[in-house]
C-alpha cells in the first residue's frame, strides 16, 4: 500500500470517528438538557411533562451510544457517562418523590458509575423537595424522604473503589453527607417549633376554656 493510500485510509477513519464523536456530543447535551427540566417539572409537581422529557432523555442517550457502538474509545471518554449521570438522577428523583420504588441501574439503563453519581446527586434534589414539603408542614413525609436519603447514603459510602473506576463517587459522597446532615437539621428544627406550636395551642385552649 502506497503512503498515499494510507493517508486516504487514515482520513477516511477518522472521519468517521469524527462525525460519530460529534453525535454522541450532540446527544448527550440534548440528554443533559431533558434531564434537568425533567427535574424541574418533578419539583412543580408536572409529571407528565416530566415523563416526557425524561423519554426524551434516553432516546437521545440510545442514540449517542448507537453513534459510537464502533468507536470505543469515543463511547468511554466520559461525556456519555456524564449524560447516564443525569439521566439516573432525574429517573431515581422521579422516583423518591412520587414515594415508587427506586429503579436500578439495569432498570434505568445506565453503567454502575453513573448511576451511583446520579444517586448522589439525587440526595440533593431531595433536600429541595423536603424543604418545599417542610413549608407546607408535611413534616411525616419528609422523615420519609429524609430515611431514603439515609438509606442512598449507606449504599454511597460503601463503594470504596478508586475514583477511576467510579467517576469520583467519593467527590459526590461527601457532598451528599452534607447535604444529608443540613437536611436533618433542618427537619429537626421543623419538628420542634412544630411541637412548640402545638403546646402552644394546647395552652391556649386550656387558658380559653377556663374563662
Amino acid at each position: 500500500m502506497s503512503l498515499d493510500e494510507l493517508t486516504r485510509e487514515f482520513q477516511q477513519r477518522f472521519d468517521e470517528k469524527t462525525a460519530a464523536r460529534e453525535q454522541a456530543l450532540s446527544a448527550s447535551r440534548s440528554a443533559i438538557r431533558c434531564s434537568a427540566n425533567a427535574i424541574r417539572a418533578i419539583h412543580r409537581s408536572d409529571t407528565e411533562t416530566a415523563s416526557r422529557l425524561m423519554s426524551e432523555a434516553r432516546a437521545a442517550l440510545d442514540r449517542g451510544l448507537e453513534a459510537v457502538a464502533a468507536h470505543p474509545d469515543v463511547r468511554y471518554a466520559g461525556y456519555l457517562q456524564d449524560a447516564q449521570k443525569e439521566y439516573a438522577e432525574a429517573r431515581l428523583t422521579a422516583a423518591l418523590v412520587s414515594g415508587g420504588e427506586v429503579p436500578g441501574p439495569d432498570e434505568v439503563g445506565v453503567e454502575s458509575a453513573p448511576y451511583l453519581n446520579g444517586m448522589a446527586e439525587a440526595i440533593g434534589e431531595l433536600r429541595r423537595h423536603i424543604l418545599d414539603l417542610l413549608r407546607t408542614g408535611a413534616t411525616e413525609r419528609s422523615e420519609e424522604l429524609l430515611v431514603a436519603m439515609e438509606d442512598m447514603y449507606s449504599v454511597l459510602v460503601s463503594m470504596d473503589y478508586p475514583d477511576a473506576i467510579t467517576m469520583h463517587l467519593r467527590r459526590s459522597t461527601d457532598i451528599a453527607r452534607g447535604i444529608m446532615e443540613k437536611t436533618r437539621g433542618d427537619l429537626s428544627l421543623s419538628l420542634v417549633q412544630r411541637d412548640l406550636r402545638d403546646a402552644l395551642e394546647r395552652h391556649a385552649g386550656r387558658v380559653l376554656g377556663k374563662e
